[in-house]
């Protein structure tokens, strides 16, 4: 579905709303900008989508509404000119169906499990890929998920691109899911990526910081912009090719496509990548060389330090051969090396 603003007599949102759909989740975005200086935050947002002040009362406590970039209470009173955006998600359109897909289970306990999810499987259902889903997969093979997510995506905390490799937790009830959301929500969670970038990068480390929203022209990308969202994101230097570079990169904060939007705005996209990089790729890729090849969290319930690694998979491998790596050098030490520097590094 492409962008649209709202008509003036629809029965949704007031005329001069904007509102657009989210091409990945299938959700609805509406961008709305206060015109009532001590409007609380509920009463405008219903306002605005056009929905009941109780549902969107509990779109504000799942942290789906924000102002100026930041969740706010339901009786927040709004600034006249306060930016608001309001994200809904779409209704089930057909049953779930388990299906015996293959699954890489790399933990699961009572509460948890951890998955490695392989480059090209979307992780829940959406118009277009209705079958053949993560979801679908652990319905069959999980039998006890979390209902917070809703009926498309039971169990899912968090969420990583179809074409993005790795490790992804799943939270079999809704205690776990709480505690999860919690745990990315204050960062207290932690991640950390494998990526081939194009260019050599000259400094051994270093932070991007800056703001991540919609693209003001194409709202089917996202894009660093003045008035977007707080995004932060930390890379190490692993190895160097001469035209690519191998990083580390730790994520901070969870915009959508916040290593490719960042890694593009600092002139070294992530190689692969057709949406924010070359449109030639020279390494044989479908998709981005982008691997989450560790997860860091804490027992939602035992309160125990966790951390799981998934395997640099074969894909990923092949790419760096190609863009010069010694294959008789072992990978695993660059890794670890690099990964934990990453992870004790003060930035």
């Amino acid at each position: 579905m492409g962008d649209r603003l709202v008509p003036c007599d629809s029965d949704k949102a007031p005329c001069g709303f904007e509102t657009y759909d989210d091409i990945e989740s299938d959700a609805r975005f509406i961008q709305a900008t206060a015109d009532k200086a001590g409007e609380r935050l509920d009463v405008f947002a219903a306002r605005a989508s056009g929905e009941t002040r109780a549902f969107v009362q509990r779109l504000i406590g799942t942290g789906s509404v924000c102002v100026n970039g930041e969740e706010r209470r339901a009786n927040a009173r709004l600034r006249l000119g306060d930016s608001v955006e309001i994200r809904i998600e779409s209704p089930a359109q057909t049953a779930l169906i388990p299906e015996d897909i293959p699954l890489s289970i790399v933990y699961q306990d009572a509460d948890i499990a951890v998955i490695d999810k392989p480059k090209g499987m979307v992780v829940h259902p959406a118009p277009g890929n209705e079958r053949g889903t993560l979801v679908n997969a652990i319905l069959f093979h999980i039998r006890d998920l979390s209902g917070i997510g809703g009926e498309l995506r039971p169990g899912i905390v968090h969420r990583i691109d179809k074409m993005t490799s790795g490790l992804i937790v799943i939270a079999k009830n809704d205690f776990a899911h709480r505690a999860l959301a919690e745990q990315m929500k204050s960062h207290a969670a932690g991640r950390v990526y494998l990526a081939i970038v194009d260019g050599n990068i000259r400094e051994d480390f270093g932070t991007v910081n800056a703001p991540i929203g919609r693209h003001p022209v194409d709202r089917k990308r996202m894009a660093v912009v003045p008035n977007g969202r707080e995004a932060i994101t930390h890379w190490h230097v692993l190895e160097r090719y001469g035209t690519y570079t191998l990083i580390a990169v730790r994520l901070e904060t969870g915009r959508t496509h916040q290593i490719r939007v960042h890694m593009a705005y600092c002139k070294h996209p992530v190689s692969g990548d057709a949406v924010y990089g070359a449109e030639k790729n020279r390494l044989g890729l479908e998709g981005q060389a982008l691997h989450a090849v560790r997860l860091l969290l804490t027992h939602p319930r035992t309160g125990e330090q966790m951390a799981f690694e998934a395997p640099v998979p074969e894909y990923f491998t092949a790419a760096l051969r190609r863009a010069g790596r010694d294959a008789a050098q072992p990978l695993e030490v660059a890794l670890k090396e690099g990964i934990e520097r990453l992870l004790h590094e003060r930035f």
